[in-house]
């Protein structure tokens, strides 16, 4: 009990200190430059306090399951000398963990409503649903497509400035090919694949891959798949608006 105890109050403390800058950059600018008092000042502390409380919990959980159990399933299906498995492992890890992503969830559903109030898209509520869940799918898929081409990376030992360089000359080609409405948002959708659920379930993955792998070293082989599930979201969305609103 006193080592749980122990244990919280260090996580509590990080995480307060995690928030800290925030909390000076806001109080700095609402205090000193726009002078005037916080709004709903005891919610806005309330709130800060659940951050804290929520980050150190989340933080706690993530080294407790999502990062052992991402690795054990690595390591168990690499020794396990079956390269199928291991790759549809690794794509329904990605496409799944991005279906999810909250953040992936919200900027998919304000892109449908943006896209219907300019007239890109009909106004009904399924052609919004319809958009919103393509950009949603479109963006999981992609991710899928990452890791299991990342995991590919670290078993064959291909370089990863290679694939970086590469898929960044097919995305500038897209660019000019795909439709101007679809581009912004194909580029920020690169950046909510990098969030809460997706980030530590495939570090572990790719770090367990390259902890097991005789002849690959974890620091240089087995980060990098984050990169990838950056930059294809980009292509597949933009692909996806090629083929849908030219």
């Amino acid at each position: 009990m006193n080592q749980l105890l122990v244990l919280a109050k260090k996580r509590l403390k990080e995480s307060a200190k995690d928030l800290l800058p925030i909390v000076f950059v806001i109080g700095f600018f609402q205090l000193l430059v726009i002078r005037q008092p916080i709004p709903d000042f005891f919610e806005v502390v309330l709130g800060t306090l659940m951050v804290v409380v929520g980050l150190s919990l989340f933080i706690q959980g993530l080294e407790m399951a999502l990062f052992p159990i991402g690795e054990s399933l690595a390591q168990a299906l690499a020794m396990k000398g079956s390269l199928f498995w291991l790759l549809i492992f690794a794509f329904a890890l990605g496409f799944s963990t991005t279906v999810a992503e909250p953040a992936l969830i919200a900027i998919a559903n304000e892109a449908a409503d943006i896209a219907s109030s300019s007239g890109f898209i009909g106004s009904d509520q399924a052609a919004i649903k319809s958009y919103a869940n393509g950009l949603r799918f479109s963006v999981a898929l992609a991710v899928g497509v990452s890791i299991l081409v990342g995991v590919l990376r670290i078993l064959r030992g291909w370089p990863l400035h290679y694939l970086i360089i590469g898929g960044y000359i097919i995305i500038m080609v897209l660019t000019v090919f795909a439709p101007e409405e679809i581009v912004g948002i194909a580029y920020d959708a690169g950046g909510v694949t990098t969030s809460t659920v997706t980030v530590p379930l495939v570090t572990a993955l790719g770090v367990g891959l390259a902890t097991i792998i005789r002849g690959r070293n974890p620091m240089l082989d087995g980060f990098g798949l984050i990169a990838l599930a950056s930059l294809f979201p980009m292509a597949f969305v933009m692909g996806y608006g090629i083929l849908v609103y030219s």
